[in-house]
């Protein structure tokens, strides 16, 4: 499982597993948003089959399901309320991680200095500079 810290209280990851719960508990993570459309391939597990395990070892699952790269405004917004709402640490999974990344990118833009916002995901591996290129009014971000 490959988990990367975008801040204290959030991590994203790609696709995980059943299995990958136990270790996710184990890590002290205490809620999962997927944002990863059952379906996309078909080896992939539904956020049903992950929902009931995550249920059984107590952590709390979220479904914000995005198509490819069309973040909408609605996505930004459910996923905004989640991460106010769910118990922290939380940790975000889409296929690769970029989804998700860019998903709390766009819910921190308003509150949070871009740069630093920039600085996480590249740590983690994700560029978000075009993704938050509307926020900057610039070509820097």
């Amino acid at each position: 499982m490959d988990l990367r810290m975008l801040s204290e209280q959030f991590l994203v990851a790609p696709q995980i597993s059943k299995a990958d719960l136990a270790l996710v508990k184990a890590k002290g993570i205490r809620s999962v948003i997927c944002n990863r459309p059952d379906g996309e391939e078909a080896d992939q597990p539904t956020f049903e089959e992950l929902s009931v395990t995550a249920k059984h070892l107590g952590l709390h699952m979220q479904y914000i399901p995005v198509s490819g790269g069309t973040v909408q405004d609605a996505d930004v917004a459910l996923f905004k309320d989640a991460l106010g709402d769910l118990p922290k640490p939380i940790l975000a999974y889409c296929r690769s991680g970029t989804r998700s990344a860019t998903l709390w990118s766009l819910a921190q833009a308003k509150a949070m200095p871009l740069a630093d916002i920039l600085r996480a995901t590249q740590q983690a591996g994700y560029d978000m500079t075009e993704v938050l290129r509307p926020f900057t009014g610039a070509a820097e971000a």
